[in-house]
């Protein structure tokens, strides 16, 4: 057993060929899972009769209501689900809510110009190349594009035609490029808001570090994509979407409609746990607030890019109620950061360990969630934003001491 301890604590039985060999067995079982699930499909119908792609399924229903002309009907349940219907035929299939601001309808309008498995194909693999070439921006490493395909929020990304690589890929492009090009980080940043509840943090971090070209940037975005939905849709998209908001609160998050072991937040644990819906805001409330101050302590102060990065990129996962598994994906692009830092620097005792527990994770916590009521989830992810707040103390200690000893010298 103390052998055990001691491998975890140095990390020394991580070692490269090991990194290759789990990614290279995860890479495959998770290709041999994708044919067999298709395989075994019938007309684009899984053996549990939900949709190839699942919620991709409301994306190209979107944009099919788009292209008639009717795209505020997306926000509207019962006309969302006739229409998610009518892509397969009339076939019974799940409902699957659109619940994006209308901007994203230029995504879904897109991809119905295709047949569905063409336009399911063309969001995952854009996407993806996306992601793989963010994280590879990071970390340019020679295993970093076999390390970033087997992550297993791949797979659960890739199983659900979500938007994982696609946020992950611009977070992690605006991470990278905010040094250099601010501006254009700041676009990318803008971009993000077709998910709001991931920029609730943001704003914080982006002032905290006094990055005003970048916050420029990314208000003028938003403005931008807000001016040319009303232009493209007209208003009463808009007035839509606000109407849909109370559904999405209440029945898609307080009353679980998601599934509690898919939400990875301090919100769905207290729930699945018993706690009602007040005492589950109060809780991921306090860890927000806890949240947001120490994320404003690290982006204010002179550390290093990297930990301000991969600070953001978890803590943007931990402030919202709302964060599902294959939202897991963004733990890409903090894991790269904490490498980058690492190899730099030097790792601390469990580190390495953490980090390889970061990266399995996703493949395991909806299960144990669910099997076990244990937020797997949500624990690595705050023993990951301590672990980055930990490093970011000892790195400004040590400043301070190299101060210190240069002015008695």
């Amino acid at each position: 057993m103390t052998h055990i301890w001691r491998a975890l604590q140095s990390g020394w039985w991580l070692t490269a060929s090991r990194i290759r060999g789990y990614s290279l067995i995860v890479l495959v079982a998770t290709a041999l899972a994708l044919v067999g699930w298709i395989a075994l499909s019938d007309r684009l119908i899984d053996r549990n009769g939900k949709p190839i792609g699942t919620d991709f399924s409301n994306v190209y229903a979107a944009g099919r209501l788009t292209w008639l002309g009717h795209p505020a009907d997306a926000y509207d349940p019962a006309l969302q689900h006739q229409a998610e219907r009518a892509v397969f035929g009339g076939r019974d299939v799940p409902f699957f809510g659109w619940h994006y601001p209308p901007f994203f309808f230029a995504i879904a309008f897109a991809v119905a110009a295709l047949p569905y498995a063409l336009g399911l194909s063309l969001w995952l693999v854009g996407s993806l190349v996306a992601y793989l070439a963010a994280i590879r921006a990071i970390l340019p490493r020679s295993e970093t594009l076999l390390v970033a395909s087997a992550f297993p929020a791949v797979l659960v990304n890739l199983g659900h035609g979500q938007n994982g690589f696609f946020t992950a890929a611009l977070l992690g492009g605006a991470l990278q490029l905010i040094d250099n090009r601010p501006a254009l980080a700041g676009v990318l940043i803008g971009l993000l808001a077709y998910k709001p509840q991931f920029g609730v943090l943001i704003p914080v971090a982006l002032l905290a570090g006094r990055r005003w070209s970048t916050i420029a940037a990314a208000a003028a975005t938003v403005a931008a994509l807000v001016l040319i939905s009303f232009a493209a849709l007209g208003g009463e998209v808009w007035h839509s979407f606000a109407g849909s908001l109370n559904f999405t609160q209440s029945v898609v998050l307080e009353q679980g409609g998601t599934g509690w072991e898919k939400i990875q937040s301090a919100f769905a644990a207290a729930r699945n746990w018993g706690a009602d819906v007040a005492t589950a805001y109060a809780i991921q409330t306090a860890l927000a607030i806890v949240v947001a101050a120490t994320l404003a302590w690290l982006w204010h102060g002179t550390n290093a890019i990297e930990l301000k990065a991969a600070g953001l990129a978890v803590a943007s996962l931990l402030a919202t109620p709302y964060v599902l598994d294959y939202d897991l994906v963004v733990m890409a692009v903090a894991i790269a950061f904490l490498v980058r830092h690492g190899l730099g620097s030097g790792f601390h005792d469990y580190e390495i360990s953490l980090l390889a527990a970061a990266w399995i994770a996703p493949l395991l916590s909806r299960n144990i969630a669910g099997a076990t009521g244990i937020p797997l989830g949500l624990m690595v992810l705050l023993a990951v934003y301590v672990s980055i707040l930990r490093r970011a103390a000892r790195d400004r200690n040590r400043a301070i001491a190299r101060t210190t000893q240069i002015a008695q010298a």
